[in-house]
Protein backbone atom coordinates (compact mmCIF):
# COMPACT_ATOMS: atom_id res chain seq x y z
CA UNK A 1 0.00 0.00 0.00
CA UNK A 2 1.32 3.43 -0.85
CA UNK A 3 2.10 6.12 1.69
CA UNK A 4 -1.03 7.97 2.81
CA UNK A 5 -0.82 11.73 2.26
CA UNK A 6 -2.94 13.96 4.51
CA UNK A 7 -4.85 16.68 2.74
CA UNK A 8 -3.46 20.16 3.49
CA UNK A 9 -6.54 20.98 5.57
CA UNK A 10 -5.93 17.88 7.72
CA UNK A 11 -2.30 18.82 8.23
CA UNK A 12 -3.24 22.33 9.31
CA UNK A 13 -5.84 20.93 11.70
CA UNK A 14 -3.23 18.63 13.31
CA UNK A 15 -0.80 21.50 13.72
CA UNK A 16 -3.52 23.67 15.24
CA UNK A 17 -4.54 20.93 17.69
CA UNK A 18 -0.89 20.44 18.69
CA UNK A 19 -0.54 24.18 19.26
CA UNK A 20 -3.70 24.23 21.41
CA UNK A 21 -2.46 21.26 23.47
CA UNK A 22 0.91 22.88 24.05
CA UNK A 23 -0.72 26.18 24.97
CA UNK A 24 -3.09 24.46 27.38
CA UNK A 25 -0.16 22.69 29.06
CA UNK A 26 1.78 25.95 29.37
CA UNK A 27 -1.22 27.74 30.84
CA UNK A 28 -1.75 24.89 33.30
CA UNK A 29 1.90 25.08 34.40
CA UNK A 30 1.74 28.85 34.77
CA UNK A 31 -1.47 28.56 36.78
CA UNK A 32 0.07 25.91 39.04
CA UNK A 33 3.17 28.06 39.51
CA UNK A 34 1.12 31.16 40.38
CA UNK A 35 -1.09 29.14 42.71
CA UNK A 36 1.96 27.74 44.51
CA UNK A 37 3.50 31.22 44.76
CA UNK A 38 0.24 32.64 46.11
CA UNK A 39 0.04 29.91 48.74
CA UNK A 40 3.48 30.96 50.07
CA UNK A 41 2.64 34.65 50.40
CA UNK A 42 3.21 35.82 53.95
CA UNK A 43 5.34 32.79 54.85
CA UNK A 44 9.04 33.01 55.72
CA UNK A 45 10.20 31.56 52.39
CA UNK A 46 7.52 33.41 50.44
CA UNK A 47 8.73 36.72 51.86
CA UNK A 48 12.49 36.10 51.94
CA UNK A 49 13.24 33.47 49.29
CA UNK A 50 16.55 31.69 48.83
CA UNK A 51 19.12 32.55 51.50
CA UNK A 52 22.85 32.98 51.15
CA UNK A 53 25.76 33.59 53.48
CA UNK A 54 27.05 37.13 53.63
CA UNK A 55 29.51 38.24 56.26
CA UNK A 56 28.78 36.41 59.50
CA UNK A 57 25.20 35.35 58.79
CA UNK A 58 22.37 34.73 56.37
CA UNK A 59 20.78 37.30 54.08
CA UNK A 60 17.58 37.00 52.05
CA UNK A 61 16.92 37.67 48.36
CA UNK A 62 16.80 41.42 49.07
CA UNK A 63 20.25 41.27 50.65
CA UNK A 64 18.85 41.93 54.13
CA UNK A 65 19.99 40.02 57.22
CA UNK A 66 17.56 37.20 57.92
CA UNK A 67 18.48 34.80 60.74
CA UNK A 68 16.71 31.48 61.10
CA UNK A 69 15.23 30.40 64.41
CA UNK A 70 13.52 27.09 64.94
CA UNK A 71 13.25 23.71 66.58
CA UNK A 72 15.27 20.59 65.96
CA UNK A 73 13.55 17.24 65.97
CA UNK A 74 15.00 14.47 68.10
CA UNK A 75 16.26 11.46 66.12
CA UNK A 76 13.67 10.86 63.41
CA UNK A 77 14.08 7.07 63.67
CA UNK A 78 12.86 7.23 67.28
CA UNK A 79 10.31 10.06 67.09
CA UNK A 80 8.96 9.94 63.53
CA UNK A 81 5.55 11.26 64.62
CA UNK A 82 6.87 14.83 64.78
CA UNK A 83 7.63 14.84 61.06
CA UNK A 84 4.17 16.26 60.68
CA UNK A 85 2.70 19.16 58.68
CA UNK A 86 0.53 20.39 61.55
CA UNK A 87 3.43 20.18 64.01
CA UNK A 88 5.45 22.44 61.73
CA UNK A 89 2.45 24.73 61.25
CA UNK A 90 2.13 25.14 65.04
CA UNK A 91 5.83 25.97 65.27
CA UNK A 92 5.47 28.54 62.49
CA UNK A 93 2.20 30.21 63.48
CA UNK A 94 2.16 29.92 67.28
CA UNK A 95 5.84 29.78 68.18
CA UNK A 96 7.07 32.24 65.55
CA UNK A 97 9.75 29.98 64.06
CA UNK A 98 10.83 29.97 60.44
CA UNK A 99 12.78 26.72 60.17
CA UNK A 100 12.90 23.13 61.35
CA UNK A 101 16.01 21.00 61.76
CA UNK A 102 15.55 17.35 60.76
CA UNK A 103 17.96 15.24 62.82
CA UNK A 104 18.93 11.83 61.43
CA UNK A 105 21.37 9.87 63.59
CA UNK A 106 24.08 7.98 61.73
CA UNK A 107 25.55 5.55 64.28
CA UNK A 108 23.11 5.15 67.17
CA UNK A 109 20.45 2.38 67.22
CA UNK A 110 18.41 2.56 64.04
CA UNK A 111 20.87 5.04 62.57
CA UNK A 112 21.46 5.47 58.87
CA UNK A 113 24.90 3.83 59.00
CA UNK A 114 24.19 1.27 61.73
CA UNK A 115 21.52 -0.99 60.28
CA UNK A 116 18.67 1.51 60.11
CA UNK A 117 16.14 1.41 57.28
CA UNK A 118 17.81 3.81 54.86
CA UNK A 119 14.83 4.14 52.54
CA UNK A 120 12.40 4.76 55.41
CA UNK A 121 14.73 7.39 56.88
CA UNK A 122 15.11 9.14 53.52
CA UNK A 123 11.35 9.08 53.09
CA UNK A 124 10.92 10.71 56.51
CA UNK A 125 13.39 13.42 55.58
CA UNK A 126 11.61 13.94 52.28
CA UNK A 127 8.30 14.33 54.10
CA UNK A 128 9.90 16.83 56.46
CA UNK A 129 11.32 18.88 53.59
CA UNK A 130 8.00 18.68 51.73
CA UNK A 131 5.95 19.84 54.73
CA UNK A 132 8.40 22.68 55.42
CA UNK A 133 8.25 23.69 51.75
CA UNK A 134 4.46 23.67 51.67
CA UNK A 135 4.42 25.89 54.76
CA UNK A 136 7.08 28.24 53.42
CA UNK A 137 9.58 27.29 56.12
CA UNK A 138 13.28 26.49 55.83
CA UNK A 139 14.57 22.96 56.50
CA UNK A 140 17.99 22.04 57.88
CA UNK A 141 18.88 18.44 56.98
CA UNK A 142 21.12 17.21 59.80
CA UNK A 143 23.56 14.28 59.30
CA UNK A 144 23.62 13.67 63.04
CA UNK A 145 26.94 12.08 63.92
CA UNK A 146 27.47 11.62 67.65
CA UNK A 147 29.04 8.41 68.98
CA UNK A 148 30.84 7.93 65.64
CA UNK A 149 32.81 11.11 66.49
CA UNK A 150 34.93 11.26 63.33
CA UNK A 151 32.73 12.10 60.32
CA UNK A 152 35.30 10.42 58.11
CA UNK A 153 34.20 7.01 59.44
CA UNK A 154 31.12 7.17 57.23
CA UNK A 155 32.36 9.55 54.55
CA UNK A 156 31.45 7.23 51.68
CA UNK A 157 27.87 6.88 52.95
CA UNK A 158 27.64 10.63 53.58
CA UNK A 159 28.79 11.52 50.07
CA UNK A 160 26.28 9.10 48.53
CA UNK A 161 23.48 10.35 50.80
CA UNK A 162 24.01 14.05 50.13
CA UNK A 163 24.55 13.44 46.42
CA UNK A 164 21.15 11.72 46.21
CA UNK A 165 19.24 14.12 48.43
CA UNK A 166 20.69 17.29 46.91
CA UNK A 167 19.62 16.05 43.49
CA UNK A 168 16.13 15.39 44.88
CA UNK A 169 15.78 18.81 46.53
CA UNK A 170 17.86 21.00 44.20
CA UNK A 171 14.86 23.08 43.11
CA UNK A 172 13.37 23.61 46.57
CA UNK A 173 15.42 26.66 47.53
CA UNK A 174 14.61 26.32 51.25
CA UNK A 175 16.93 23.43 52.17
CA UNK A 176 20.17 23.86 54.14
CA UNK A 177 22.57 20.97 54.75
CA UNK A 178 24.26 20.30 58.09
CA UNK A 179 26.83 17.71 57.13
CA UNK A 180 28.28 16.60 60.50
CA UNK A 181 26.47 17.34 63.75
CA UNK A 182 29.07 17.03 66.52
CA UNK A 183 32.55 15.77 65.61
CA UNK A 184 34.45 14.45 68.63
CA UNK A 185 36.73 11.56 69.66
CA UNK A 186 39.72 13.85 69.27
CA UNK A 187 38.98 14.47 65.60
CA UNK A 188 40.88 17.58 64.59
CA UNK A 189 39.66 20.33 62.29
CA UNK A 190 41.82 19.30 59.34
CA UNK A 191 40.15 15.86 59.22
CA UNK A 192 36.72 17.47 59.44
CA UNK A 193 37.72 19.98 56.78
CA UNK A 194 38.81 17.20 54.40
CA UNK A 195 35.50 15.37 54.95
CA UNK A 196 33.55 18.58 54.41
CA UNK A 197 35.26 19.23 51.08
CA UNK A 198 34.20 15.82 49.76
CA UNK A 199 30.58 16.24 50.88
CA UNK A 200 30.29 19.83 49.66
CA UNK A 201 31.42 18.74 46.19
CA UNK A 202 28.60 16.14 46.16
CA UNK A 203 25.99 18.71 47.20
CA UNK A 204 27.19 21.46 44.88
CA UNK A 205 27.10 19.09 41.91
CA UNK A 206 23.33 19.51 42.03
CA UNK A 207 22.75 22.67 44.06
CA UNK A 208 25.64 25.09 43.46
CA UNK A 209 24.36 27.71 45.91
CA UNK A 210 23.16 25.52 48.78
CA UNK A 211 24.01 26.73 52.29
CA UNK A 212 26.16 24.12 54.05
CA UNK A 213 26.71 24.02 57.83
CA UNK A 214 29.89 22.29 58.98
CA UNK A 215 30.36 20.90 62.49
CA UNK A 216 33.50 21.82 64.43
CA UNK A 217 35.73 19.84 66.85
CA UNK A 218 34.71 18.86 70.39
CA UNK A 219 30.96 18.59 69.90
CA UNK A 220 30.86 21.69 67.67
CA UNK A 221 32.43 24.04 70.19
CA UNK A 222 35.86 24.76 68.68
CA UNK A 223 34.74 27.20 66.02
CA UNK A 224 38.05 29.02 66.53
CA UNK A 225 39.76 26.14 64.68
CA UNK A 226 37.56 26.83 61.66
CA UNK A 227 38.40 30.52 61.91
CA UNK A 228 42.10 29.68 61.61
CA UNK A 229 41.59 27.66 58.39
CA UNK A 230 38.12 28.09 56.89
CA UNK A 231 36.85 26.18 53.89
CA UNK A 232 37.35 27.86 50.52
CA UNK A 233 33.70 27.79 49.46
CA UNK A 234 30.94 30.37 49.43
CA UNK A 235 27.74 29.79 51.41
CA UNK A 236 29.41 27.81 54.18
CA UNK A 237 28.69 28.30 57.88
CA UNK A 238 30.25 26.76 60.97
CA UNK A 239 28.25 25.07 63.73
CA UNK A 240 28.45 26.04 67.36
CA UNK A 241 26.41 24.07 69.92
CA UNK A 242 25.74 25.08 73.50
CA UNK A 243 23.82 23.80 76.49
CA UNK A 244 23.34 26.74 78.82
CA UNK A 245 23.95 24.98 82.16
CA UNK A 246 27.32 23.67 80.91
CA UNK A 247 28.55 26.17 78.33
CA UNK A 248 28.74 29.58 79.92
CA UNK A 249 30.83 32.75 79.53
CA UNK A 250 33.89 31.00 78.10
CA UNK A 251 32.05 29.64 75.08
CA UNK A 252 30.05 32.84 74.55
CA UNK A 253 33.32 34.78 74.52
CA UNK A 254 34.72 32.38 71.92
CA UNK A 255 31.58 32.74 69.82
CA UNK A 256 31.62 36.53 69.99
CA UNK A 257 35.32 36.71 69.18
CA UNK A 258 34.91 34.50 66.09
CA UNK A 259 31.90 36.45 64.86
CA UNK A 260 33.70 39.74 65.36
CA UNK A 261 36.52 38.37 63.20
CA UNK A 262 34.07 37.52 60.41
CA UNK A 263 33.27 33.81 60.88
CA UNK A 264 29.76 32.80 59.72
CA UNK A 265 28.35 30.96 62.76
CA UNK A 266 25.12 28.94 62.89
CA UNK A 267 24.04 27.76 66.36
CA UNK A 268 22.41 24.66 64.96
CA UNK A 269 21.75 23.05 68.35
CA UNK A 270 21.27 24.44 71.84
CA UNK A 271 19.44 23.71 75.06
CA UNK A 272 18.74 25.37 78.37
CA UNK A 273 19.87 22.40 80.49
CA UNK A 274 23.28 20.73 80.74
CA UNK A 275 25.17 19.02 77.93
CA UNK A 276 23.70 15.61 78.72
CA UNK A 277 20.25 16.89 77.75
CA UNK A 278 19.18 16.61 81.39
CA UNK A 279 19.63 18.35 84.70
CA UNK A 280 18.20 21.68 85.76
CA UNK A 281 17.57 24.38 83.20
CA UNK A 282 19.74 27.48 83.60
CA UNK A 283 17.57 30.24 82.21
CA UNK A 284 19.93 33.01 83.31
CA UNK A 285 22.71 31.57 81.15
CA UNK A 286 20.23 30.79 78.38
CA UNK A 287 19.08 34.42 78.41
CA UNK A 288 22.68 35.59 78.08
CA UNK A 289 23.02 33.34 75.03
CA UNK A 290 19.82 34.69 73.48
CA UNK A 291 21.11 38.24 73.97
CA UNK A 292 24.26 37.32 72.04
CA UNK A 293 22.24 35.61 69.31
CA UNK A 294 20.09 38.70 68.83
CA UNK A 295 23.00 41.11 69.07
CA UNK A 296 24.70 39.53 66.05
CA UNK A 297 21.65 38.23 64.19
CA UNK A 298 22.76 34.59 64.49
CA UNK A 299 20.65 31.66 63.34
CA UNK A 300 19.75 29.00 65.90
CA UNK A 301 17.81 25.75 66.42
CA UNK A 302 16.70 24.48 69.84
CA UNK A 303 16.99 20.80 70.83
CA UNK A 304 14.45 19.10 70.84
CA UNK A 305 10.92 18.58 69.56
CA UNK A 306 9.84 15.45 71.44
CA UNK A 307 8.03 14.29 74.57
CA UNK A 308 11.01 12.33 75.86
CA UNK A 309 11.50 12.31 79.64
CA UNK A 310 14.53 14.58 79.66
CA UNK A 311 15.06 18.27 80.37
CA UNK A 312 15.83 19.27 76.80
CA UNK A 313 12.54 18.06 75.32
CA UNK A 314 10.07 20.90 74.83
CA UNK A 315 6.97 18.72 75.28
CA UNK A 316 5.81 17.26 78.58
CA UNK A 317 6.78 13.55 78.92
CA UNK A 318 4.02 11.43 77.47
CA UNK A 319 2.23 14.45 76.01
CA UNK A 320 1.23 12.44 72.95
CA UNK A 321 0.03 15.44 70.91
CA UNK A 322 1.97 16.23 67.75
CA UNK A 323 0.57 19.73 67.16
CA UNK A 324 -1.63 22.45 68.62
CA UNK A 325 0.10 22.30 71.99
CA UNK A 326 -1.25 24.24 74.96
CA UNK A 327 0.89 25.56 77.80
CA UNK A 328 -0.02 22.43 79.77
CA UNK A 329 1.48 20.28 77.01
CA UNK A 330 4.86 21.98 77.23
CA UNK A 331 7.79 21.25 79.50
CA UNK A 332 9.54 23.99 81.47
CA UNK A 333 12.04 24.31 78.61
CA UNK A 334 9.24 24.36 76.05
CA UNK A 335 7.36 27.19 77.73
CA UNK A 336 10.54 29.27 78.00
CA UNK A 337 11.81 28.83 74.44
CA UNK A 338 8.34 29.36 72.93
CA UNK A 339 8.22 32.79 74.56
CA UNK A 340 11.74 33.54 73.38
CA UNK A 341 10.86 32.69 69.80
CA UNK A 342 7.58 34.59 69.95
CA UNK A 343 9.29 37.72 71.28
CA UNK A 344 11.90 37.57 68.54
CA UNK A 345 9.64 37.22 65.53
Amino acid sequence: MGKRILPSVGRERCRWLSFLSASALLLALLFASKTAAASLQGTPFGEHGVLQVEGTGLVDEKGERYPLQGMSTHGIAWFPQYIDREAFRTLRDDWGTNCVRLAMYTEEYGGYCSGGDKEALKDLLDKGVTYASELGMYAVVDWHILSDGDPGLHQQEAVAFFDEMAERWKDRGNVLYEICNEPDSGTDWEKIRSYAQAVIVAIRRHDPDAVVIVGTPTWSQEIDKALEHPLEYDNVMYALHFYAATHTDWLRERCESCVQQGLPVFISEFGMCDASGNGANDFAQASAWMELIRKYGLSCCCWDLADKAESSSVLRPGCGKVSGWTQEDLSEAGRWIREQFRSGR
